[in-house]
């Protein structure tokens, strides 16, 4: 019987591999990322094992170990510390670009007493963080294309967005969309995967393959690095100083590998979720080993971004 067991694991772990290779999720529109957060929000399984943060825990640095989504509700507040968020009054108003399924929303509007808009482009994921959300808490949330966001300019005290950036076709345009909405004296705080600078240190015959992959199975249309991302903030013409910049790939590196255990350690989510649901979350390790490689080798880094918004 075990050994049934095992050879049936290992032949659902091949069909895994063959759908990672032959069923690539690239970039297409904005429909295509609409979707793809749509059947994730749908199944369950993401939120299952990310918990309500759809991105990255932080770790410290050096990385103490950590308990995994204890990390990610971590890293919304030391974002919030950094991005200097923590001195802003109860009553601020934020925009939360790209907010999934609203975790740091909440917590802005928990924790500080913001009023936060969180806006995404499934709704899917707009409906389960209305869902989640209490109502007593001054947060809502709203479908929206943060390339032609639908707020009039100068609208938020706060802009901030948390891994938006890699499903954006056109980084210069989500730069000014970003400071568009931004209230003079504002601050813009933003995280996100980036790559290393090519400009400087052009992708060499292996990185080109493996950049190509970590694109095309999460529908991202490209990576922008640390520097030129700043530099398009810059040329808006809508900051005020500089923009300053960090790379936190260290504080948040172990995300990878802990993401892969929690299926190990929380084997219920297999039985939750049947034996599709397991063939999907097995489909992703060979992509979260790849980016675990990636961040881990230089090719990718993870970039933190604040500014001001000058009075233009």
């Amino acid at each position: 019987m075990q050994l049934l067991f095992l050879l049936a694991a290992l032949l659902l772990v091949l069909i895994a591999i063959v759908l990672y290779f032959v069923s690539a999720r690239s970039y297409e529109s904005a429909d295509t990322v609409a979707n793809s957060y749509d059947r994730w929000t749908e199944d369950g399984i993401l939120e299952f094992y990310w918990g309500e943060h759809i991105h990255l825990g932080y770790y410290g640095s050096p990385p103490q170990p950590k308990d995994f989504l204890e990390a990610k509700s971590d890293f919304v507040r030391e974002m919030a510390r950094w991005g200097g968020l923590d001195k802003r009054s109860p009553g601020t108003t934020v925009l939360d670009v790209g907010c999934g399924i609203g975790g740091s929303s909440r917590i802005l509007a928990k924790d500080y007493g913001f009023s936060v808009t969180g806006i995404t482009i499934s709704p899917q994921q707009v409906k389960r963080a209305r869902e989640l959300t209490p109502a007593d808490l001054d947060a809502k949330f709203e479908v929206d294309d943060a390339m032609s966001l639908s707020f009039p300019d100068a609208s938020f005290d706060v802009v901030w967005s948390i891994e938006a950036g890699p499903h954006m076709p056109n980084k210069a345009i989500f730069a000014k969309e970003l400071l568009r909405v931004l209230k003079p004296g504002g601050i813009l705080v933003v995280a996100d995967w980036n790559q290393r600078d090519d400009r400087q240190d052009p992708l060499n015959f292996w990185e080109r393959p493996v950049m190509r992959q970590l694109l095309d199975q999460w529908s991202h249309p490209a990576f922008s690095s640390i520097e030129e991302f700043a530099e398009l903030l810059a040329a808006t013409g809508l900051t005020e100083g500089e923009v300053v910049t960090a790379d936190w790939t260290e504080q948040t590196l172990p995300s990878w590998l802990d993401t892969i255990w929690q299926g190990i350690v929380r084997p219920q989510g297999w039985m939750r979720f049947g034996i599709s649901g397991f063939v999907k979350s097995v489909r992703e390790v060979p992509t979260l080993l790849l980016m675990r490689f990636a961040f881990g080798v230089g090719l990718c880094r993870f970039g933190m971004f604040r500014g001001i918004r000058g009075s233009r």
